[in-house]
């Protein structure tokens, strides 16, 4: 099979399999997931080679990970208009609509993961989930993996002024990714910006809702962002925790969400 049609394939069962765990799962909100949007980053790409000067000197490349890897394959799973709009509360923490999303989110794209590899595994390829994207410096406050960035590489959006992903169905959504030495069509940076504050000095909905004070038209605060986190972490425990810290253990026992910076933008929710 050629490559072009294992990628057909891993598109639609990527689509399937979400559907399927979306119509299994109970929650408060009722259906969580859209349809993915899946891009193919080329790891020799000059945007990839900079990580390290863009992220932190320590983030991983894709090549440690695997040694003839040709790809990091990016999927973005968008998040239901239910999902976004129930985050429009009227204080400053998350709904617990939201922090369940997440959490569900975090735990279903880990089975995605693992279907997605069993896929290429099938026809002789190999996959590998970065072990360093499912730890957070809680020190720091940054990663040495950044699904984000190889996404915007892999040409499936850019880079809002609330430093999240603007994708053609939105903001609003989690991303995960896997190295692969699949050999496939890759995708490149978008030319145009999707933000609409980049494009031509409009909007900045982003920094008008964030509760924290973290987004400003001149910068971002990751300490006052990750406070935010914190404070809903406190209250939203009924659904768990999806990340270790440097250390290996859980960062909290509630849910570190905040998601007000997507959820009242025009660019939370778009039609694909």
């Amino acid at each position: 099979m050629y490559s072009n049609e294992i990628k057909q394939e891993i598109e639609s069962k990527t689509a399937d399999f979400i559907k399927t765990y979306d119509e299994k799962a109970k929650t408060l909100v009722g259906k969580l997931w859209r349809t993915p949007i899946i891009g193919y980053a080329d790891v020799d790409h000059p945007y990839i080679q900079q990580l390290p000067e863009i992220v932190r000197k320590t983030h991983q490349m894709p090549k440690e990970i695997m040694e003839d890897a040709a790809v990091v394959l990016c999927c973005f799973v968008p998040f239901t208009k239910a999902v976004a709009q129930s985050n429009r509360s009227t204080d400053n923490l998350a709904s617990p609509e939201w922090a369940q999303g997440y959490e569900y989110t975090n735990a279903m794209l880990s089975k995605l993961n693992e279907r997605i590899i069993s896929i290429l595994e099938a026809h002789g390829y190999q996959g590998i989930v970065a072990p360093e994207s499912k730890v957070f410096d809680n020190k720091i406050l940054k990663s040495n993996w950044s699904h984000r960035h190889f996404a915007y590489a892999s040409g499936i959006g850019t880079f809002g002024l609330n430093n999240m992903l603007i994708t053609e169905a939105g903001c609003s959504g989690r991303l995960t990714t896997i190295v692969t030495n699949l050999n496939v069509e890759t995708g490149k940076p978008m030319e145009k910006e999707l933000c609409l504050y980049k494009q031509n000095g409009t909007c900045g909905v982003c920094v008008k809702h964030c509760p924290a004070g973290a987004l400003t038209f001149e910068g971002y605060d990751r300490t006052k962002c990750y406070g935010q986190c914190w404070e809903n972490a406190k209250v939203h425990t009924q659904f768990g925790s999806s990340y270790l810290n440097s250390e290996g253990s859980t960062n909290a026992v509630g849910s570190e969400v905040c998601g007000k910076c997507v959820t009242y933008a025009p660019c939370t929710y778009r039609e694909i």
